[in-house]
């Protein structure tokens, strides 16, 4: 009986149950380190996405070139490279000096804007609340300022900008070897979905990012052709704005009609007027009829679902979260649709690129 009492005060299983219970303790350390070095990192992680973007859209051009030319693969990716180089100066000499010359304007005029803005509705220091709620939003994002320990915000973000665009043009040289490294984090047997799904999210990417281009093009040079009419001043620049503010949908689109209408309302409330319907008018346009075009093969996203994606990244990442939280909203819808609906479910599900 003692032998027995004794073996139910150390059963032969304990230390079997202590082991486990302590690797689950040290997996569960190691999942909240991980979360609290994502957040910690999430404006570098944030980057590096944009870098992968860059990266999608060089592969997508070269790949163009190459079905249509004799290049191979070296080849046409240091032909895209060079061409998207070439086409970003061509449009810095033809159109830079005359876009440099109307940002001027527009920001010599800023301060009598402001102004009076603040005599139409009554506002007081608005140009100081303007000028402290921009630095802040450019020093959050700013990664090199942080890590130099820089001051110029305009520095860091252009710093930023070269960044992403250098390590997209590296990804996008050798993207086997990064492929290779990303697929050691899964088992054997899960390789092939794993390949499998981000193939899948790449075609996804590709579709919507050359979508969201052309959307941006058409949107940007709509914008100017239509401002220059109305004979509002640095109507290119606004233009170019409005074009650039199109990335991120919903908020884009109102922000880049906020310095149009703020120049014509100092003119006039008419003037406004007719600026503010002119806007109104492109975005129903590329709402209703361009966006169901470039859309026919892309990821269709749910707007509402947008919208809500759009809050959250910003509350969680801020700018950048703003920023992005399209593409990564892509990532995790077409993820679900292939992982879960498709794979899990067996529902029938098309997936972007996909013919009916």
């Amino acid at each position: 009986m003692k032998q027995d009492a004794s073996s139910d005060l150390h059963p032969e299983g304990a230390p079997v149950r202590w082991a486990f219970f302590f690797r689950l303790f040290l997996l569960a350390a190691a999942v909240i380190a991980a979360g609290l070095l994502v957040w910690k990192l999430s404006n570098l992680l944030l980057l590096a996405f944009g870098s992968i973007l860059v990266a999608v859209l060089v592969r997508s051009f070269s790949a163009l070139i190459e079905r249509y030319t004799p290049l191979r693969s070296g080849t046409s990716l240091a032909a895209a490279t060079i061409a998207i180089a070439a086409f970003m100066a061509g449009f810095a000499i033809l159109l830079g000096s005359q876009i440099q010359t109307q940002f001027a304007q527009l920001f010599e005029r800023a301060p009598d804007l402001i102004h009076a803005l603040e005599d139409r509705f009554g506002v007081e220091n608005l140009e100081d609340k303007l000028v402290e709620q921009i630095q802040q939003s450019i020093e959050r994002t700013s990664l090199i300022s942080n890590v130099a320990g820089l001051s110029t915000t305009l520095f860091g973000s252009l710093a930023n900008l070269l960044l992403v665009m250098v390590a997209g043009i590296y990804l996008a040289a050798d993207p086997r070897s990064y492929r290779r490294g990303f697929f050691l984090l899964f088992p054997r047997r899960a390789r092939r979905e794993a390949a499998e799904t981000l193939d899948v999210l790449y075609n996804a990417l590709r579709l919507w990012l050359l979508g969201q281009l052309l959307s941006m093009f058409l949107v940007g040079a709509a914008s100017a052709a239509g401002l220059w009419l109305l004979g509002i001043p640095s109507a290119l620049a606004l233009g170019v704005i409005a074009g650039l503010l199109e990335f991120v949908p919903v908020i884009g689109p109102i922000l880049g009609a906020v310095p149009a209408v703020a120049l014509a309302l100092a003119e006039s409330p008419v003037t406004a007027a007719w600026v503010a319907l002119l806007y109104l008018v492109i975005q129903q346009l590329e709402g209703n009829l361009i966006m169901p075009l470039i859309q026919h093969r892309m990821v269709r996203l749910p707007p509402a679902l947008t919208i809500f994606a759009i809050i959250g990244f910003g509350l969680l990442f801020g700018p950048l979260g703003i920023l992005f939280a399209t593409p990564l909203l892509v990532v995790v819808f077409v993820t679900v649709k292939k992982l879960w609906v498709r794979d899990t479910l067996d529902e029938d599900t098309k997936l972007p690129g996909e013919t009916e």
